[in-house]
């Protein structure tokens, strides 16, 4: 009886070691690296201040919907606006969401979503700050921070909207 006792948990602790252990997807990751004609920038998203819009980010990041977008909008100093598959700042994707207000505080690197003056009507257009965004801290759904390509950010065709418009090549979750 303890022999068949020792190999019941000999046989147990086989199996359990022999099961594969699950690996984090891609799309579990905090993290999006947008490829510009410029060079890559990479975001942290932060989920426990607007989960829904980094929700939605994602959802719209895997459907390759971010491909081939301009920056149709970089105000030297400000900030550098995308996502509008429009190009004009007029388009989106369809779906607005409710806004998550935060008192995270705007700063260089920050991304936030671009909305109209309804607080509720973000979408799919977001934008990166330089230095001047203090003033839209807890007015506007802050969902990541740049944590490395800030200079990428920085060297964007400036303009509402720029001559020679910079785009996203490629957008992907993880750090690519």
């Amino acid at each position: 009886m303890f022999r068949n006792a020792v190999l019941l948990i000999i046989g147990i602790v086989c199996i359990t070691m022999a099961q594969p252990t699950k690996k984090a997807s891609a799309s579990s990751s905090k993290f999006i690296t947008i490829e510009t004609t410029k060079g890559k920038v990479v975001i942290e998203t932060l989920p426990k201040i607007a989960p829904n819009h980094v929700k939605r980010i994602k959802q719209l990041v895997k459907s390759g919907f971010y491909d081939g977008i301009i920056f149709h909008r970089v105000i030297e100093g400000f900030m550098a606006q995308t996502g509008d598959p429009d190009g004009n700042g007029t388009g989106g994707s369809g779906k607005n969401l409710k806004a998550e207000f935060s008192d995270y505080e705007y700063k260089l690197g920050t991304v936030g979503m671009a909305r109209s003056s309804s607080p509720d009507s973000g979408d799919s257009q977001f934008f990166i700050c330089f230095d001047g965004c203090g003033h839209l801290t807890g007015q506007y759904t802050v969902w990541g921070q740049v944590v490395s390509g800030m200079e990428v950010v920085d060297s964007l065709e400036i303009g509402e909207p720029p001559s020679s418009p910079d785009k996203m090549i490629s957008v992907k979750i993880g750090k690519k």
